[in-house]
């Protein structure tokens, strides 16, 4: 107890001595626990040349900023590894969410369409498209005019038999009679 006492001791007044510039004091303090400091990040990290520069930068942030060492919360010992353990969990943590959106990006690249494909569909819905509207002037006028007003100017088979002045029940037998030619039409050309 009093040899970690005299060790604390030592370990503070080093800190303080860095804060008035002595390198010295600033390599006392990374011989002590530089070591222990690279194992620590080396077991989260996990690549040597990774847990060297986090221990580089966790003693240069000790360099340029002694002050930030508070002697009434623990020993420089705990604040040095606690200094290392949160930048090796942070860059864990960004190389992981860079991995993230790598693999992202290439599910994306994998999930572009093909540009021939895309031709092939789009001539594909003009010719059935063609094939509608050829369809839909092949039938009877009445028909055809439920069927344009419910499907181009989308009005609801009761406004259209308002508007026609015509029994509800007529405009459904014409929009089911429609429907059925327009589709034998259009399944009769494709087959």
């Amino acid at each position: 107890m009093a040899v970690d006492n005299l060790q604390d001791e030592t370990d503070r007044a080093l800190v303080r001595r860095v804060a008035a510039g002595e390198e010295a004091a600033f390599r006392d303090l990374f011989r002590r626990y530089g070591p222990s400091a690279n194992a620590l990040a080396l077991r989260i990290v996990r690549q040597p040349f990774l847990a060297e520069e986090i221990v580089q930068e966790a003693f240069l942030a000790l360099w340029r900023h002694p002050g930030s060492y508070r002697e009434d919360r623990g020993s420089v010992r705990g604040w040095l590894m606690s200094t290392v353990h949160h930048r090796a969990v942070d860059l864990v943590r960004r190389e992981e969410a860079q991995r993230r959106r790598a693999d992202e990006m290439d599910r994306t690249d994998a999930v572009e369409e093909d540009v021939g494909e895309r031709i092939v569909e789009e001539a594909d819905l003009a010719d059935r498209s063609s094939a509608a509207a050829t369809a839909l002037a092949g039938l009877p006028a009445e028909q055809r005019r439920v069927l344009e007003m419910m499907y181009f100017e989308a009005k609801s088979q009761t406004r259209i038999a308002e508007e026609l002045q015509l029994p509800l029940g007529t405009v459904k037998s014409r929009a089911l009679l429609g429907m059925r030619r327009l589709r034998s039409s259009v399944v009769g050309e494709a087959e």
